[in-house]
């Protein structure tokens, strides 16, 4: 009996999916074994089973087989047991013979996957509608597709001890600084994981700074990856999940969207003012309210200071407690409207906020102002959805600090939030880059976006040049 299909058959015991496929040769007999679930039957039969079957074959090794009787474009010699075991995993067919006792694997990869659609979290009004899905292979080819250029760089990693997930660093050569993407790789290669399911274990991998905001990008559309690899930036592809991580990420990033370059020049910039609008009212309005309630009534208009009495007249609560109830208030429905299924999360988010409004008021827990502007704050940071998360512990810390101190303490707590921002790195570069470096950069397309002429040629540089 051949040593390797016993070890093999060892490995693999109890595994219901594992087929073992015995055939004569011309080099006597030969075991295919596969998974069934991964691997493509048609492909087996073709073009393996029915070349190899044909005894007219002159070989006298391995080689020769690979040669003149294998018909699939990826075929090769196993080097180990273990080597065997990866390719089998994987999806590949592994023959083993008995005579000679050598393994040869062909690629006869046939999983069911997701096909190409459209992004459910990034959504554009103009510009490529393909997303990527689960299949590693897929989101490499959309990749590859869009830049043409033989300094693509797409350096294979196996990750997870038990895992063994494939994960892919992509990056152009000579456009990505090389101490990045020296960095990138020794990050990786150094962590210890025993599985690797989704991105967000390379994104721990690589972030260096405790922090509420992401400052390591992701995305599923293959365009603005693309995008960002030409500008110097390194992707990193993780098999099984849709999203496709890049390094560095700056802050000036969570305001773009791919509309941006899709849409007239003039239209983009100002949705893009909106959504820098967006980020300042949802994270201080409610801390500036309290501040100005609670202690600085006196710089409120006199009509509108008798109409928020008036508004107020009942609520049990201090104003500190009554935004922060409505906060969490808010903070419930958008959880409820995300977790339940999309047809009823909708409809339920909408009748929740009118009913909750009503009812708080009816009931004595809010007034209608408090209402209005936790409403405003909420919907602003819906514009900036990368950032939702920070807005919103962040605006509560500063509603809090509000509340204690005034506006002393509004501005001292706005210094610590840009000092945290200032401090934050990115795999080297300054989180709020090119912020710190406007005279290089040109302004081409930092708070408002220049000509994409120029754009196209901006590439992410060494802070220390």
């Amino acid at each position: 009996m051949n040593n390797y299909l016993d070890q093999l058959k060892k490995m693999f015991e109890n595994a219901f999916d594992v087929k073992y496929r015995e055939i004569d040769t011309p080099l006597g007999k030969a075991t295919l074994v596969f998974i069934d679930v991964l691997c493509s039957s048609a492909f087996i039969s073709e073009y393996i089973v029915t070349p190899l079957t044909y005894k007219n074959y002159q070989v006298k090794n391995t080689d020769d087989i690979l040669k003149q009787v294998i018909r699939m474009n990826l075929a090769g010699t196993v080097k180990d047991i273990e080597d065997a075991q990866m390719h089998i995993l994987m999806g590949d067919v592994v023959i083993v013979f008995d005579n000679n006792q050598s393994m040869i694997y062909c690629e006869t990869k046939g999983y069911v996957r997701r096909g190409i659609g459209v992004p459910l979290t990034e959504a554009v009004v103009k510009g490529p509608r393909e997303g990527f899905s689960e299949a590693f292979v897929d989101n490499v080819a959309l990749i590859r597709r869009r830049v043409k250029n033989a300094n693509l760089k797409l350096e294979p990693l196996i990750l997870g001890k038990e895992s063994n997930t494939s994960v892919c660093i992509a990056y152009l050569k000579g456009v990505a600084p090389d101490n990045l993407v020296q960095k990138v790789k020794d990050k990786i290669k150094e962590s210890n994981y025993n599985f690797l399911l989704d991105t967000n274990y390379i994104e721990n991998t690589l972030t260096e700074n405790r922090s509420l905001f992401d400052t390591i990008g992701y995305t599923e559309k293959p365009d603005e990856i693309s995008a960002k690899i030409m500008e110097g930036r390194v992707a990193i592809i993780v098999d099984g999940t849709p999203f496709v991580v890049t390094v560095p990420y700056f802050f000036v990033e969570n305001f773009q969207t791919p509309d941006d370059y899709y849409l007239n020049r003039y239209f983009a910039n100002f949705t893009r003012i909106l959504r820098w609008s967006a980020f300042f009212i949802a994270m201080f309005l409610p801390a500036l309210y309290v501040a100005f309630i609670t202690y600085h009534f006196g710089m409120i208009p006199t009509m509108f200071i008798f109409r928020m009495a008036v508004a107020r007249a009942g609520v049990p609560f201090p104003t500190f407690i009554e935004v922060i109830l409505m906060m969490l208030f808010f903070q419930l429905i958008k959880e409820a409207g995300l977790r339940l299924p999309q047809p009823i999360g909708s409809a339920m988010s909408i009748v929740s906020a009118l009913i909750l409004g009503e009812a708080a008021v009816g009931a004595g827990l809010a007034s209608r102002v408090t209402i209005l502007v936790v409403a405003i704050s909420t919907l602003s940071y819906f514009l900036i959805p990368k950032t939702y998360g920070a807005i919103s512990l962040w605006s509560i810390i500063l509603v809090i600090v509000a509340s204690l101190f005034g506006i002393p303490g509004f501005i001292i707590g706005s210094m610590i939030l840009t000092s945290h921002l200032a401090s934050l790195q990115s795999c080297g570069y300054s989180f709020l880059f090119p912020l710190g470096s406007i005279r290089r950069y040109g302004f081409r397309d930092v708070i408002l976006r220049g000509n994409l002429e120029d754009i196209s040629k901006d590439v992410i540089k060494d802070e220390e040049e």
